[in-house]
């Protein structure tokens, strides 16, 4: 769900202009970002899904401390204390937000394979509802996401820019354009299986 989480950072920063683009961007990728060098050394693993050949969603992802969701609080908390720190309070918060929305986000695709507690310890039951199972219904979802971002991220641009130089409401239609664009080519790139 790259493209999903990177349409919602566009929507929150429509909402929140005082917040770095880059740092939403990293904000809503933050658990994934945290996740990859745990799955280089084989911490954390992903493995298909019985009855698939790999895919846009069909694997088990056994991320069972950055995507636990005590792992992906703290995480997150992490996040927002740094931006905090770096940016304000009001920025960190919706920061340390935006790097949650992640897990919540990934609750709603991925089969139960999410624990509540890091390495799932109690045995607790895991998480997920699976809409990952369903590519229609999933593509949809984080196309929905993706024009949503975009849209509320150009509107709240060219409001900025309206009445100003009409260079600066050209630059407003092209970075959302491009998010629109870049977006797309993610989602394609995903669904197809080219990014894993």
């Amino acid at each position: 769900m790259i493209a999903g989480h990177f349409g919602l950072a566009a929507i929150v920063k429509a909402k929140e202009p005082a917040t770095p683009l880059w740092a939403l961007m990293l904000a809503t990728a933050w658990l994934d970002v945290v996740f990859i060098p745990l799955f280089a050394l084989g911490i954390e693993t992903i493995e298909p899904a019985p009855g698939t050949s790999g895919g846009y969603g069909a694997g088990i992802i056994h991320a069972d401390y950055t995507h636990s969701l005590v792992g992906a609080l703290v995480l997150s908390a992490l996040f927002g204390w740094v931006a905090a720190w770096q940016w304000g309070r009001r920025v960190g918060l919706v920061l340390g937000a935006v790097a949650f929305s992640h897990w919540v986000l990934d609750l709603l695709v991925h089969r139960a394979d999410l624990p509540i507690l890091p390495a799932n310890l109690g045995g607790l039951p895991l998480l997920g509802f699976g809409l990952w199972q369903s590519t229609a219904a999933s593509v949809l979802a984080e196309l929905a996401l993706l024009l949503a971002g975009a849209f509320f991220y150009w509107r709240a641009a060219t409001a900025v820019t309206a009445g100003k130089a009409p260079e600066l409401t050209g630059r407003a239609n092209l970075a959302a354009g491009v998010l629109l664009v870049s977006g797309f080519i993610v989602l394609a790139l995903d669904v197809t299986g080219i990014l894993g």
